[in-house]
């Protein structure tokens, strides 16, 4: 059995500039753990698979293609390969949220 602490996982480097840790890793899947602290965000991307979004703590604003939506904890939020979408924390407190990709991408996100 294999257990991680998403908080005290390793961070990875980003174009985004915030706290990120890859929690989860296999061929066929990949899960990250996205912390945003007030007014961070994380800036406009494709990814070239789908992703979806589960909302740990917070409230955060996100965009995926023309849409704009406030979510909270406990919120799964779909987001198609190939569609824009960006993440921003405007609200006082922390912003934390787990993306799952799958499949596990063979190709970097395109930051916008």
């Amino acid at each position: 059995m294999k257990v991680v602490n998403a908080m005290e996982a390793d961070g990875m480097q980003t174009p985004h500039g915030v706290k990120v840790a890859r929690v989860y890793d296999t061929e066929h899947a990949q899960a990250v753990h996205i912390t945003l602290e007030p007014g961070e965000s994380l800036k406009r991307h494709i990814t070239p698979v789908d992703v979806f979004f589960y909302v740990l703590e917070g409230t955060g604003v996100v965009e995926i293609g023309d849409e704009r939506r406030e979510v909270t904890r406990d919120m799964l939020v779909e987001s198609p390969k190939d569609i824009p979408h960006s993440w921003a924390n405007e609200s006082g407190s922390t912003f934390r949220v787990l993306v799952v990709k799958v499949p596990r991408p063979l190709t970097s996100t395109k930051v916008l």
